[in-house]
C-alpha cells in the first residue's frame, strides 16, 4: 500500500499557535494564591480519606466499616494517582516553589517510579502525541489503535487483554515503562533495563507491604478483610485510570499520525496535532476532580504544565478557538466516549 502523502498544515497555523501561546501566558500571569489553596485542598482531603480508609478497614470484621472503608481508600487512591501524582510529576505546581509538592520530590502511591513515568509520558507520550512508530502510548506496545500500525495474528485477541489490563493497570505501565523493547532496538542497554528492573522490584515491594502485609497485620481479627478491601481499592483505582487515560486518548474520533507528518513540525502545528490527538470527555466538577481533570485531556495535552483545576475555564475558549479555524474538538460524555474506545479496540484488532 502507497503511503499517504504528510498533512500540509493549514496557512493560519501560526496565528494559531499564537492565540493558545496568549491563552497560556494569561493563566501563567494569573496562577497564585487561589492555586496554591486548592492543590493543599486537594492533598488533605486525600490524606484525610486515606487515614479514614485506613482506620475502618482496621475493624472491617463489621460489613459497614469494610464498605467504608473501602470506598474511602479507592477514592483516596484515585485523588492520589491522578489529581495529585499524575499532575504533580508534570511540573503543574512548580512555581510555587514548595518542595513537598513538587515534580522532582513527589513519589507516587503507584507501582511505576516517578523518573520512569516522567520519561515515557511527559517526554515521549507528550512529545510525540500518537505518532505512529515514535508514541508508545500509542497502544502501549501491545495494542493495535491505528490502521498505519502493522496487523498481527495475536491483534484479534487484543479487545481480550484490553479489559484484562484495567484492574493490573498500574503493573502494565510499570512492566511498559521500562521499555525493554528498547533494548532489542538498540536505544537502551540491559544493564541500564537491569537497574531499572531493580528500582520496580523494590518499589513494588514496598507497595506490596504497605497495602497487603503491614496494615493487615495491625488490624489483627480484621486482617483478611482489611486485605481484601487494600485490593479492591487498588484494583478500582487502576479500572478508573485505565478508564480515564483510554477514553482521553483512544475515541475512534482521535486521529494519528506518521512521522512524515511532524518533519519541521512548527508550535502551531504541533498545538494542532495534540488537539487532533486528543479527546475530552463531559461531566460535573467532581467527575473532573477524580479523573485528575483529564475529562480535560485535550487542554491537558496543550498545556501540561498549567495547573488543572484551569483546564475548566480554558476548555470553552479552546473550544471556541477550534470552532472558528474548523479544528476538529472531540468530546462527550464520558459513557459515549468510552464505547467509542472500545469500538476502536475492537475494529483495529482485526486486519485492514
Amino acid at each position: 500500500m502507497k503511503a499517504a502523502p504528510p498533512l500540509e498544515p493549514p496557512p493560519w497555523t501560526d496565528d494559531f499557535g499564537a492565540e493558545l501561546d496568549r491563552l497560556r501566558a494569561e493563566i501563567v500571569a494569573r496562577r497564585g494564591a487561589r492555586d496554591a489553596r486548592y492543590i493543599h485542598t486537594v492533598i488533605a482531603v486525600q490524606r484525610g480519606l486515606e487515614a479514614g480508609g485506613r482506620i475502618a478497614l482496621a475493624v472491617s470484621l463489621l460489613p459497614p466499616a469494610w464498605l467504608a472503608g473501602t470506598a474511602m481508600l479507592t477514592t483516596a487512591k484515585v485523588l492520589e494517582n491522578m489529581e495529585l501524582g499524575h499532575n504533580i510529576l508534570h511540573g503543574q505546581w512548580d512555581w510555587m516553589g514548595d518542595p513537598a509538592v513538587h515534580s522532582t520530590t513527589w513519589e507516587w502511591d503507584f507501582l511505576t517510579p516517578a523518573d520512569a513515568w516522567k520519561h515515557t509520558h511527559n517526554h515521549l507520550h507528550h512529545t510525540y502525541t500518537n505518532v505512529v512508530g515514535r508514541d508508545r502510548d500509542l497502544g502501549y506496545t501491545v495494542l493495535r489503535m491505528s490502521p498505519e500500525q502493522p496487523w498481527h495474528p495475536a491483534y484479534l485477541l487484543q479487545p481480550l487483554y484490553a479489559a484484562l489490563l484495567a484492574p493490573v493497570f498500574e503493573w502494565g505501565i510499570a512492566l511498559y515503562d521500562l521499555e525493554a523493547d528498547a533494548v532489542t532496538a538498540g536505544r537502551k542497554s540491559v544493564r541500564s533495563l537491569l537497574g531499572e528492573i531493580g528500582r520496580l522490584l523494590r518499589k513494588g515491594a514496598r507497595q506490596a507491604a504497605k497495602d497487603y502485609v503491614l496494615f493487615p497485620l495491625l488490624a489483627g481479627p480484621s486482617a483478611l478483610p482489611c486485605l481484601l478491601g487494600n485490593l479492591t481499592a487498588n484494583a478500582l483505582r487502576n479500572v478508573w485510570a485505565h478508564t480515564v487515560i483510554f477514553c482521553g486518548h483512544f475515541p475512534g474520533e482521535v486521529r494519528t499520525f506518521t512521522e512524515a507528518d511532524i518533519e519541521g513540525e512548527t508550535r502551531g502545528a504541533w498545538y494542532l496535532r495534540q488537539i487532533q490527538g486528543s479527546a475530552d470527555f463531559e461531566g460535573g466538577p467532581l467527575l473532573h476532580i477524580l479523573s485528575g481533570n483529564l475529562g480535560h485531556q485535550i487542554e491537558h495535552h496543550l498545556f501540561p504544565d498549567l495547573p488543572s483545576n484551569r483546564y475548566a475555564e480554558l476548555a470553552p475558549r479552546v473550544r471556541d478557538l477550534c470552532e472558528e479555524h474548523d479544528v476538529p474538538y472531540v468530546t462527550g460524555p464520558l459513557w459515549r466516549q468510552y464505547v467509542s474506545m472500545w469500538g476502536r479496540v475492537v475494529r483495529h484488532a482485526v486486519p485492514g
